[in-house]
């Protein structure tokens, strides 16, 4: 289940990519993996991240981690600007098997 969520970050996205790569095995844990996180150009406090979760359980247990939650803020999330869209069950990364 592929997930798009965008946020506005404090800190740029230097401190919200070592946070990540910090805290990787955390998502891993909860089902979920990295597809791609960047930010544009221009603005490097305007985040994208996609991520694909093996169910809607592993993704609320994400949403849910308050440990993670803690550290995520601390990295500079503004977590209350953050908004989620579920991609449709067509969405896909790759043709190839």
């Amino acid at each position: 289940m592929l997930v798009k969520m965008e946020i506005d970050l404090a800190k740029g996205f230097g401190s919200w990519k070592e946070m990540f790569i910090n805290n990787e095995h955390k998502l891993n844990a909860h089902g979920g993996k990295l597809v791609f996180a960047g930010t544009p150009n221009d603005n490097e406090n305007k985040l994208t991240v996609i991520m694909d979760f093996v169910s809607m359980e592993a993704l609320k247990n994400f949403g849910e981690d308050e440990e993670l939650t803690k550290t995520r803020v601390e990295a500079g999330a503004m977590l209350e600007t953050g908004v989620m869209t579920i991609m449709s069950e067509a969405s896909f990364t790759s043709t190839k098997p």
